[in-house]
């Protein structure tokens, strides 16, 4: 087994938990972490327990949610949804860290000697992640790419820069979350039984005790999917005006044809049509336990002519960071093997089997 390493841009939730889970996969070294404010590096390995713990409670932002611009500075006073408490917010409170007005380019500085790149940032504009891409791609970085962004439109971006990747030596893995992911993966394998894939609904759950407060990213960007509102509406939206959202919802908030790019991913790998996806779930930020179980289901004809469907179901007990993270790192791996064998490009979770 090859052993790689990685950075984490962005320690909200996700990449704090990137971080954590890194720790149990084998051949996986965190050496580079940052947020907003700061940046630690250390190519022979970061202290993950002190970082995490130095971090506890401290995300860089402010309590209105700043927006993230491409250099990690501040562009506004609302909108990233990330919380903030004390004087040294986030990744500088580590003893491993520096202050820094460029945490990303100060990355990219150090990425000739990173394997991996794993882009865990508030995507609040439909063009922040291929504009990060762009920034490695730019610089001359070669290696790997991973991001878990959710909105459709996005993949499109992705797939223009295509060409300069592999220009680059680029291997972009889009989507490598929970959904799009690991579902769509799962969906990919369903409809091998079948000669013709009618329908795929992907019904996810997400139990959410610690709420608003402590996923204020994950939270504010679902919301966009409900009736009424868009990805700019939500960016918008001051917490007190989220928080009256949830409470109108009593804490447990249904959400139907997300766009969530499951869709085009299935589409551009040939298992469907992106219109024969839909996506939907609850979340629950009253409880931790799951609201409903997580289930796809792949409905499609079979080669003697019948029609079926193929059921694929999350356990209850494996949380929303198990799903995310284990995934994501899982597609790390498998972009850092194609990476190596001269595959670059742009790829999606249904066209690649996660590694272990």
């Amino acid at each position: 087994m090859h052993e790689s390493n990685f950075a984490v841009l962005g320690t909200g939730g996700i990449g704090r938990r990137m971080l954590e889970v890194s720790t149990e996969k084998a051949g996986l070294t965190p050496v580079a972490a940052c947020d907003r404010h700061g940046v630690a590096i250390d190519h022979d390995g970061l202290d993950v327990d002190e970082l995490l713990a130095a971090t506890e409670g401290n995300v860089a932002s402010d309590p209105e949610g700043r927006d993230v611009t491409t250099d990690g500075g501040s562009a506004s006073t609302r909108g990233s949804g990330v919380k903030q408490t004390g004087e040294d917010a986030g990744v500088v409170a580590s003893a491993q860290a520096t202050a820094t007005e460029t945490p990303i380019d100060d990355v990219i500085a150090e990425s000739d000697r990173i394997d991996a790149v794993l882009i865990a940032l508030p995507n609040f504009e439909h063009d922040f992640i291929p504009r990060v891409a762009d920034r490695f791609a730019d610089a001359d970085y070669s290696g790997v790419l991973v991001d878990v962004l959710k909105r459709s439109r996005v993949i499109g971006m992705l797939d223009e820069r295509a060409d300069t990747f592999r220009e680059r030596g680029i291997t972009f893995v889009c989507g490598a979350g929970a959904t799009p992911g690991l579902l769509t993966g799962a969906a990919a394998i369903a409809a091998q039984s079948f000669v013709e894939v009618e329908a795929v609904d992907i019904w996810w759950g997400v139990g959410l005790k610690s709420g608003y407060e402590d996923n204020r990213g994950t939270v504010r960007e679902d919301i966009a999917h409900l009736p009424g509102y868009d990805i700019e509406d939500a960016h918008k939206m001051s917490d007190e005006e989220i928080a009256a959202v949830i409470d109108e919802h009593d804490g447990v908030i249904e959400f139907r044809d997300m766009e969530h790019a499951d869709d085009v991913l299935l589409e551009r790998a040939g298992i469907c049509d992106a219109a024969d996806v839909t996506v939907g779930g609850i979340l629950d930020v009253t409880a931790d336990e799951k609201p409903t179980t997580t289930t796809v289901r792949v409905t499609g004809r079979t080669f003697d002519g019948e029609t079926a469907t193929n059921t694929f179901q999350l356990g209850d007990d494996t949380s929303m960071e198990a799903n995310v993270n284990g995934p994501a790192l899982g597609y790390m791996k498998a972009a850092l093997r194609r990476n190596r064998a001269g595959e670059y490009g742009v790829f999606g979770p249904a066209e690649l089997m996660p590694g272990f």
